[in-house]
């Protein structure tokens, strides 16, 4: 039987709640491989309808989106026609209460949300777009190879007029540091260590300051095109920026960090935002 693929189709720019590291950001890149009969042009499937039609549906489906499993123990639902709430409380009784509009999560029918469960949710739903001839679709999720240090961060960044203002969406990143134009595995690895598993604030986003439990929580809210966006996080889960997290401002802000760590030095940082794009700011 003929088979169509097409290897790094696009990447995947999420967050996910899991219930022992709590919101999750995550990069995945996503390889597809088609089966069935060539058309009368002696082909499965034109490449270029396979890059656009499929990118956007995977786009639409489940990026810059929270993704949540229904079947959890760990996860309670409540929604309108156009707001969803969740109740996330990880095994060790960390609350995160998450509203926005319905468009901002994507809830998948199993019990934890993994590679396994995305791309199987990905091939039910691209299969309703592919032409006739097209019989058996096999989806592809993998991570980025890093052999340098890297954190998971989620994030929201309510000025964007696009899907980036959805208050917990997120990004598996590489941190390289380099001091004195040299290379630095440690001072990479202690900004991985820092802000591993982290949520990414902006101060003014604060709404409350609240404890549940006789735990400290930081309520976040705010208003974007798309509608309202709020998020209750335990502060540990947290790190504070006074400024949006855009990656050109996490970039900044990570050089004044390491400026005032090493004030001898020339710093340089260059901050990832998922796969293969961010920005770099130096301070001398």
């Amino acid at each position: 039987m003929p088979v169509l693929f097409v290897n790094n189709l696009s990447v995947i720019d999420f967050a996910y709640f899991c219930p022992i590291r709590g919101i999750v950001g995550e990069s995945l890149i996503l390889d597809v491989e088609l089966f069935g009969e060539l058309n009368e042009e002696g082909m499965l499937f034109d490449f270029s309808y396979v890059k656009k039609r499929i990118k956007s549906c995977v786009d639409s489906l489940v990026d810059h989106k929270l993704l949540v499993a229904t079947k959890s123990e760990y996860v309670k639902i409540s929604n309108s026609p156009q707001q969803l709430e969740l109740e996330l409380i990880t095994k060790d009784a960390r609350i995160f209460r998450h509203t926005s509009p319905n468009q901002a999560v994507c809830l998948i029918n199993a019990s934890e949300i993994s590679k396994n469960s995305i791309a199987e949710l990905i091939r039910i739903e691209i299969s309703k777009i592919l032409p006739n001839n097209v019989s058996k679709t096999q989806i592809g999720l993998r991570s980025e190879v890093i052999k340098t240090p890297f954190f998971h961060y989620a994030h929201g960044l309510k000025k964007h007029f696009g899907d980036c203002q959805r208050i917990a969406h997120g990004h598996r990143s590489k941190i390289e540091v380099f001091v004195d134009s040299n290379y630095s595995d440690e001072w990479s690895m202690h900004i991985a260590q820092l802000w591993k598993d982290v949520y990414l604030a902006t101060e003014e986003d604060i709404k409350e300051d609240i404890s549940i439990n006789g735990i400290g929580y930081w309520v976040f809210e705010y208003h974007a095109n798309q509608g309202l966006f709020q998020l209750t996080i335990q502060k540990s889960c947290c790190h504070l920026i006074e400024t949006d997290t855009t990656v050109e401002l996490i970039a900044s802000y990570l050089a004044d960090y390491l400026k005032k760590e090493l004030p001898n030095n020339h710093i340089r940082i260059k901050a990832y935002e998922g796969v293969d794009k961010g920005a770099v700011s130096e301070r001398c």
